[in-house]
């Protein structure tokens, strides 16, 4: 069983794929070249399933943090005898600066040791296992390395230090005095193509210096936010980026699969893809961190996975690839244990066959959002987001799954009807560029009507809140963003009495917010969701009470772990994280809740009240 708490990874990245490490310098997850690719490392999920450590032979106090402006990751070993430095990194692209890609072939895993006083022995356990655990490789030891073989993969590990090899397991063992350094790095290949190079040391370290480069170049052109928490919205920026598949702007919702959300139970979901769901929220998250080009990337992402005959398909589907892909079908690895053997493991995310009647207004919020920056829309999205109004219009009705895609029964959930709503209005506002003029009006009616539909349909007098269904009586976070797309005002009283219910009826003694408390078809229950947490900081800053957002935010954000990452949820007694890691949506609603503080508070304001940095 799998048992390292998930708040004790820190994550690398290449814009492309994601390795996470742990504090103690195992790397136990990599995936090459893609973040949606067959791990070549899967301690996360089962013991077995492969990792990369290199560590102190010796007992030793451990301080770990991101080299300023990066995502490369600094590991300091203090032992008794002297003190070691661990430098990882996923080499960004040679000459990679602030959005030109590099010029090299991404997949490239580099770890620099480095002894800056007295001595230090050190051990180096290699244990790669392709395909999630399935292929144990042969290794082969090389001049500069050792190469493995199997499956579909060549595993190219160069390393200026010998290695020992029994099975499929290498290890070595090395003690480096005050002033010496060793440079280690693992690139994948293609079985049938030739072996990728080795590299020496001195070119180890010249990669990590060209990526530390890369990402303090993007950093320097994404620090322009002057509000309040501002290297907590840097540093989410950074992590956001970080989870975009640089060649075609998608966002990944997170770089694992099956990190559950109820420890020991079945809701565990692959969350390697992008979610039109997250739009407009990522969108403004972007917008705010401004990176503005990642915003337009994204967005034309959107546009073109999404290009349909809407008013022929059945749904707009509600994820995708992170090249486009729309079968994303689910099956489950028996091979793996899991994170505490919280079973099934699965690939691929059946959700993207559910009916999700959101997504309308998540795109269409999402056009309205960034039509001024990415100038006029082209006639196929004009025609697309014309659809999709026009769907909205005719399918508000119908039930469905919900933003929460609940695996039981289809119901009329308000937060569906609600973006439905903020479809056909942001439709409307965007009718002269969509030359939908002659729409505006049957566009208006029906918007007017689901406005009127929710009012009386979606609030319960009893409850004091809308609530998360139709004519029902369950309080759900999800109305809390009922303010945040204007539907009504925040000084309304039914939004007052509805963040009420959602502060008092859905918080944790901690005050962390849970999405809900009814069934919803699966065993188990989950942990409290950061995100809706940030979204109740969001409400409060809107209806005017900066302070009790600010708490709010305060209790979400200190959820992250000592190199600053956000997983999905935090789990109910042992308050430690759970879900798929980092959740790009904690990142986000941080980002949206410190703009809305610090819009509460004025501009006379910014760096005051609950300010940690």
């Amino acid at each position: 069983m799998s048992a390292r708490p998930i708040g004790d990874y820190a994550m690398l990245s290449d814009c492309r794929s994601a390795a996470l490490v742990t504090s103690d310098g195992s790397v136990d997850w990599l995936c090459l070249p893609r973040f949606d690719s067959p791990a070549l490392f899967a301690r996360l999920l089962d013991e077995e399933a492969g990792f990369w450590a290199i560590r102190p032979a010796c007992p030793a106090e451990v301080t770990r943090r991101y080299v300023e402006d990066t995502l490369v990751l600094e590991t300091t070993f203090r032992t008794r005898e002297g003190t070691l430095v661990l430098l990882d990194a996923l080499a960004l692209g040679r000459g990679e600066r602030a959005h030109a890609l590099g010029t090299s072939s991404p997949g490239l895993l580099l770890r620099r040791l480095a002894c800056t006083e007295g001595r230090v022995p050190v051990e180096i356990v290699y244990a790669p296992r392709p395909e999630f655990g399935l292929v144990r490789p042969l290794m082969q030891p090389v001049r500069g390395g050792l190469i493995a073989r199997g499956g579909a993969d060549v595993l190219t590990l160069s390393s200026p230090v010998e290695f020992r090899t029994s099975g499929s397991v290498a290890d070595a063992a090395l003690t480096l005095r005050a002033g010496q350094n060793v440079g280690l790095a693992l690139q994948a290949g293609r079985a049938w193509a030739p072996d990728p190079p080795r590299r020496t040391s001195w070119a180890v370290a010249r990669r990590i210096r060209d990526t530390i480069a890369g990402w303090r170049s993007w950093s320097r052109g994404h620090a322009d936010y002057e509000g309040p928490w501002r290297r907590h919205v840097n540093h989410s920026g950074r992590v956001l980026r970080a989870m975009t598949y640089a060649p075609t702007g998608a966002m990944v919702a997170a770089v694992t699969t099956s990190l559950p959300e109820s420890i020991g139970g079945e809701r565990n979901w692959d969350y390697r893809y992008t979610w039109v769901r997250d739009a407009s929220f990522t969108l403004h998250a972007l917008n705010t961190a401004t990176c503005e080009e990642e915003e337009t990337a994204f967005f034309t992402f959107l546009s073109r996975a999404c290009a349909t005959q809407v008013d022929a398909d059945p749904d707009l589907q509600i994820m995708y690839g992170i090249d486009g892909e729309r079968d994303l079908s689910e099956r489950r690895l028996p091979q793996l244990r899991g994170w505490r053997d919280s079973a099934p493991v699965r690939v691929g995310n059946d959700a993207w066959r559910q009916r999700q009647l959101d997504v309308y207004g998540e795109l269409l919020d999402a056009a309205h959002q960034t039509y001024r920056d990415i100038g006029p829309f082209d006639p196929l999205t004009r025609s697309l987001l014309i659809g999709v109004a026009e769907t909205a219009a005719r399918r508000w009705q119908e039930p469905d799954q919900s933003l929460w895609e609940i695996r039981g029964p289809s119901r009329h959930f308000t937060h569906s009807k609600l973006m439905c709503w903020v479809g056909l209005d942001r439709a409307i506002a965007l009718s002269p560029v969509l030359g939908a003029a002659s729409r505006v009006a049957d566009w208006t009616r029906v918007r007017d009507e689901i406005h009127a539909a929710i009012l009386t349909r979606g609030w319960n007098e009893q409850a004091g809140a809308f609530t998360q269904t139709f004519d029902g009586t369950q309080v759900d976070a999800s109305t809390l963003m009922m303010p945040l797309v204007g539907f009504l005002p925040p000084d309304d009283p039914r939004i007052r009495s509805t963040v009420q219910a959602v502060a008092t009826r859905l918080t944790d003694a901690r005050g962390l917010v849970y999405r809900y408390r009814s069934a919803d078809g699966l065993a188990g229950l989950e942990g409290p969701f950061l995100l809706c947490t940030f979204w109740l900081a969001h409400a409060l800053a809107l209806m005017g009470q900066d302070v009790a957002a600010g708490r709010a935010f305060e209790t979400a954000a200190a959820c992250a772990n000592d190199v600053g990452l956000l997983s999905e949820e935090v789990e109910p007694t042992t308050g430690e994280a759970i879900g798929n890691y980092p959740q790009a949506l904690s990142h986000i609603g941080l980002i949206n809740a410190a703009r809305a503080i610090g819009d509460a508070r004025g501009a006379d304001d910014i760096g005051g009240r609950a300010e940690p940095g």
